[in-house]
């Protein structure tokens, strides 16, 4: 794989240390080719198979970074390529996988039937199928993300990482445990999909319906019955971190260390700042396995990650429409050093009465403490506030 996939940083992190209490170091697959871990397991794949396999092409069902691994592999080889994506597929996905010379196909208006429409495809064509992650040779191709880990850290601890379909932490963890059997593998989940420490508690592959979450690369409804077999053996622990810890985490790799990580990717850090792994003064590496955030999607999350953190505010005042009101309430917020981003005022509205007005505002504020000392200010000069989620 040496010349077609990077060997990727393994990043130590002072930031992230004094937060965790451990000695953190990021292993950036956010700058992997395609943007993924995923391009190291489809590659494996498609050098393991025959000749006469490799002319006849590959078909594949994604939505994401497994679209664009086997995409940018085939093109390496030289080899058709099918990439089925539902029609919900963010255009920029969809852009860069063609790029990658791959046929693309929008079928279907979820995963589930791309995935439907990609096999019955692929026995029409009589190519062989890439599965994202429930697979012996994608597993393989995924544990040398562990095995770069081992040569750039030798005395490394403990290795976390994120947790979807179990392909990623099934090659990490057997890697690792079988190289040095006193390492520590974790696995993490977002709250919303936790599919792979469900089937370990009834000792069997289960399904989950996701919710919502921006941790999308992760919400697997149902881990691959060979990773489920391998967690099982190798992996210490799997963990949970809900919305609010992965869009701060993302904020902070933005912010802290110029970092832009998906979802799914900054859960591993998030598990280990937020403490969902009981481990202090630990040598730590935490796979950030992905940084394909769309485009349009990046101010969103840098703006919940800064509504969690307590950095930005938006709420709404019911005033008297009198002169110097508005005036008033300026001052009360500059005064406290909040620093107003967005002012709008209206007359007109279900709660507004004549003879009152309501401000809508936009604040960027320094910390939880920072908006709570700031609405208790605005309660004490009896200006009402309500907040806005």
């Amino acid at each position: 794989m040496k010349g077609i996939v990077h060997e990727t940083p393994l990043d130590y992190s002072k930031t992230f240390s004094e937060l965790a209490q451990n000695e953190v170091y990021l292993k950036l697959e956010n700058l992997q080719k395609t943007g993924s871990f995923k391009v190291r397991g489809s590659y494996n794949k498609l050098i393991s198979l025959s000749e006469e396999e490799l002319k006849k092409g590959v078909v594949a069902a994604s939505a994401g970074n497994h679209a664009q691994g086997v995409a940018y592999s085939s093109q390496m080889l030289g080899i058709p390529c099918t990439i089925v994506m539902p029609k919900g597929a963010p255009l920029s996905k969809v852009l860069a996988t063609r790029q990658y010379g791959a046929e693309v196909i929008l079928e279907g208006n979820v995963f589930d039937e791309a995935l439907a429409y990609a096999l019955e495809l692929n026995e029409k064509r009589g190519a062989t199928f890439i599965h994202a992650f429930d697979d012996e040779s994608v597993i393989t191709g995924q544990g040398t993300v562990g095995l770069e880990i081992l040569d750039q850290l030798s005395e490394v601890e403990a290795v976390i990482c994120p947790v979807g379909g179990g392909g990623l932490i099934a090659g990490v963890a057997m890697a690792v445990k079988e190289k040095n059997p006193n390492i520590a593998v974790y696995g993490v989940q977002t709250i919303a999909c936790p599919s792979m420490k469900q089937s370990l508690l009834e000792q069997k592959p289960v399904a989950l319906k996701s919710a919502p979450t921006m941790a999308d690369g992760i919400a697997v409804q149902k881990p691959g019955a060979k990773n489920f077999e391998i967690v099982k053996k190798y992996v210490d622990d799997i963990v949970c971190v809900d919305e609010m810890e992965i869009a701060r985490t993302m904020l902070l790799l933005l912010e802290r260390n110029k970092l832009l990580v998906e979802g799914s990717g900054a859960s591993s850090l998030a598990a280990l700042i937020y403490k969902k792994i009981s481990i202090t003064n630990k040598k730590v590496a935490a796979v950030l396995s992905g940084g394909n955030v769309n485009v349009h999607f990046i101010s969103r999350i840098i703006e919940r990650g800064l509504v969690e953190s307590g950095r930005f505010a938006n709420f709404s005042i019911i005033l008297k429409d009198k002169p110097g009101e508005l005036q008033r309430v300026v001052s009360s917020i500059t005064e406290l050093d909040a620093n107003i981003q967005d002012v709008h005022l209206h007359h007109m509205g279900k709660n507004i009465y004549p003879g009152y007005a309501q401000l809508d505002l936009s604040v960027e504020t320094k910390n939880n403490e920072h908006i709570a000392e700031l609405f208790g200010v605005l309660k004490e000069k009896e200006i009402q506030v309500t907040m806005e989620s």
